[in-house]
């Protein structure tokens, strides 16, 4: 008696941690024992070959029963009625149960971000500062649709604010190599962080250079003497500061300010500011010719350029162009396609 209890205690235990091996071990069993007792009442037709044989059980536990195999002796169908069916219907609900949870495990952890993504040439943003980094968020896709993904990574316990369009991981820190590795940081080609404290922001931008050093890395701070230190140690960063207060000063002085900037800046409508890179095989030129073709080809306004010593803002007509350089110009849409030979 008490061996019969212990065999029960363990299969209620194997039974209520239903792992894939135990599945299968049941499944295995029910299909042996199955084809023994099928084989003592004679029912040949049924266990005729492999493929016959599993065949039936799988049609009689999926319940579709199409009727073309069926016991023939009395012993064969109460067996069937008895344990065949019964064991078989068990088994399958099991079975696809067992699918399904681990297709909702799976999308539930990408929806907590708890999973690894598989994602090269992305966008990174570090931080959550809810409305601001969703209106980031969608700016980036309007700028990169089709192009580069985004991955939001974030520290806060909180669900993917945009499933299916974008890829979520969750962090305990922006420093934890394991997570850091999950967000694919090592194969971004951009990595934007905004986060509401500065010393975090500061070390995740310098644990980010260390990791990723040809990333382009972007990094808002309110403290600008922050982006200095960060600037020290990671030349090639590009540190964003807190411009709300000049905004506000400029608004004052020329009423308006404000407007134009958010029009500058925004990717929804009106005219925006893009930059291109003047290629590295066309011939050194000036603004002049540059600043002519834009308008006349592309309806687009030469405003700025930096030929590697900074942005320039308004440059003269006689500004030379050299291979490399950086263009800043407003237009409706980007322009793809420029055409440097008719310049």
């Amino acid at each position: 008696m008490s061996l019969w209890l212990m065999f029960r205690r363990w299969a209620a235990t194997q039974f209520n941690a239903l792992t894939g091996k135990n599945l299968l071990m049941l499944t295995l069993g029910y299909a042996v024992v199955s084809f023994i007792l099928l084989l003592i009442v004679g029912e040949s037709a049924l266990i005729h070959s492999p493929t016959d044989f599993i065949y039936y059980l799988i049609v009689t536990a999926s319940t579709v029963g199409y009727g073309d195999m069926s016991p023939t002796t009395v012993a064969g169908k109460w067996i069937v009625m008895l344990f065949v069916i019964p064991g078989g219907l068990g088994l399958f609900a099991l079975g696809v149960g067992r699918v399904a949870s681990l297709f909702i495990d799976y999308w539930k952890r990408g929806l907590l971000g708890k999973r690894k993504i598989t994602v090269n040439n992305h966008i990174l943003v570090l931080g959550w500062n809810e409305q601001r980094t969703l209106h980031l968020i969608k700016m980036l896709q309007h700028e990169e649709a089709g192009h580069r993904p985004i991955v939001l990574c974030v520290r806060p316990e909180i669900e993917n604010p945009l499933p299916g369009e974008i890829e979520f991981v969750r962090v305990a820190s922006f420093t934890d190599s394991e997570g850091m590795t999950r967000a694919g940081i090592e194969s971004a080609s951009c990595i934007v962080i905004d986060n509401s404290e500065d010393d975090i922001t500061l070390s995740a931008a310098l644990y980010c250079a260390s990791r990723n050093p040809d990333a382009h890395l972007l990094a808002y701070f309110n403290d600008e003497s922050l982006s200095k230190l960060l600037k020290r140690h990671c030349p090639n960063a590009e540190c964003i500061p807190s411009v709300a207060v000049e905004m506000l000063a400029k608004a004052a002085v020329d009423p308006g300010s404000s407007e134009l900037h958010h029009e500058l800046l925004s990717t929804h409508k009106g005219m925006t500011q893009y930059s291109v890179v003047y290629p590295a095989d066309a011939q050194p030129t000036t603004i002049s010719p540059l600043f002519s073709a834009f308008k006349q080809h592309y309806e687009a306004i030469l405003i700025a350029i930096d030929n590697g010593n900074g942005v320039e803002l308004n440059p003269t007509l006689e500004h030379p162009v050299t291979a490399g350089a950086k263009l800043f110009y407003i237009a409706d849409e980007r322009v793809n396609d420029f055409n440097w030979q008719q310049h």
